[in-house]
């Protein structure tokens, strides 16, 4: 027998179980997407299970001023265009690429208490009609799931009841206190300031990142440049982090699994 007819397995199949098999055979290719199934599954479960670190968002990135305009030519007068000085201005900001402090002054509390109670009864029955002044009544054979006797009718009576109740409640404090500077990214025609920032923390092993974005009115800004985080408009305020600390509140992922809402129980 020679070894194209052993391993092609065309007499005695011998091909299916033998592991140098032909690439051309079945058994090589079987072999060969299962290994690539199973390096792919095993990829998407490694990468879902590791921890998705929080990435620069340019939401929040600073504003840089706009250039400044070249030195105009002096003109050997005592006052030259472009070097004003105003002796009513603060250092308050007002235009794009100025820094604003945020002092952080949030505190939210909130709970949520949820009742639901259901109760359902059906019932049913139909009474034996009568044919020609005699009740209908009937043998039925053995197989049948019925008493076998010369005197059954088609009464039928039945009853349905269901019942459900579930209970839920949540309460939910933050508190987040500290300090912010952030830029100026825009100012609107009314003279409102949109501003938005970012702070990144490194302790240790983990990284903080605080992100804050809102409009302030340049009324509520404080003489030292300062506003309060209450005082902001249409505000998007994150405080995540990553690394070791993070990893160890985040459940995994067959207890996500369980409390997630595919699960029928």
């Amino acid at each position: 027998m020679s070894l194209q007819t052993l391993f092609s397995g065309r007499k005695n199949g011998f091909a299916k179980h033998y592991p140098l098999a032909p690439k051309h055979s079945p058994y090589f290719i079987h072999r060969y997407l299962k290994n690539i199934i199973i390096s792919v599954v095993g990829i998407a479960l490694i990468t879902g299970c590791a921890a998705q670190a929080p990435k620069p968002d340019p939401n929040f990135a600073a504003t840089r001023p706009g250039a400044t305009p070249p030195p105009q030519h002096h003109n050997g007068a005592i006052y030259h265009a472009g070097y004003e000085i105003s002796l009513f201005t603060d250092y308050r900001a007002r235009q794009a690429g100025d820094v604003l402090t945020i002092v952080l002054e949030e505190r939210t509390d909130a709970e949520k208490e949820s009742d639901t109670a259901i109760d359902k009864e059906t019932s049913y029955s139909l009474t034996n009609p009568t044919l020609l002044g005699s009740a209908v009544q009937f043998d039925t054979p053995k197989w049948f799931p019925l008493a076998s006797n010369k005197n059954n009718s088609l009464e039928m009576a039945a009853a349905v009841e269901g019942a459900f109740s579930g209970s839920g409640d949540s309460s939910q404090n933050n508190r987040l206190d500290g300090h912010i500077t952030v830029t100026v990214a825009e100012v609107l025609p009314n003279g409102n300031l949109i501003v938005q920032g970012e702070k990144v923390i490194t302790i240790n092993q983990g990284n903080e990142y605080l992100r804050i974005s809102g409009i302030v009115s340049p009324r509520d800004i404080q003489p030292d440049n300062t506003v309060s985080s209450l005082r902001l408009a249409d505000v998007r305020l994150a405080y995540v982090g990553d690394g070791a600390t993070q990893d160890a509140n985040r459940m995994g992922w067959l207890t996500r699994l369980f409390f997630s809402k595919f699960m029928p129980f």
